[in-house]
């Protein structure tokens, strides 16, 4: 093999890397994966920022906290099951829980983190019937 071509073949190597990369990632990416991580994070950036204007970070943040929410998946075996509804298995997102977080919505103290996590529990919801 002379220096001409290894180059060129370590370039084919790369490419066939990253396409099988890409492949790979556009099958575990599918449509649920991106309706429900975008709800998430795309759609609390656009509330915080639509509703919230002068604390939009600190909002977001309260927002992407709420998702500590989802330590209780480590309670349940397997922790993770792709076909399995969150709503009512986990105890943090259990009917009581849920009522829990409505009531806080009238409170002032607490209304953005229990609408942060009725979202969440929402997006859950959604992605019980994708």
């Amino acid at each position: 093999m002379n220096s001409y071509y290894f180059p060129q073949f370590i370039v084919n190597l790369t490419i066939l890397i990253k396409a099988y990369f890409l492949i790979s990632l556009f099958y575990f990416m599918n449509f649920k994966f991106f309706i429900h991580y975008g709800l998430h994070f795309v759609v609390p950036f656009f509330i915080a920022f639509l509703f919230f204007r002068k604390q939009w970070k600190t909002v977001y943040l309260i927002f992407l906290l709420s998702m500590l929410v989802d330590l209780d998946h480590l309670l349940a075996n397997p922790i993770f099951d792709k076909n399995r509804c969150s709503i009512n298995f986990h105890p943090l997102h259990s009917y009581i829980a849920i009522a829990i977080y409505f009531i806080g919505l009238f409170f002032k103290k607490t209304r953005i983190l229990c609408f942060a996590l009725l979202f969440h529990m929402l997006t859950d919801f959604i992605d019980c019937y994708l």
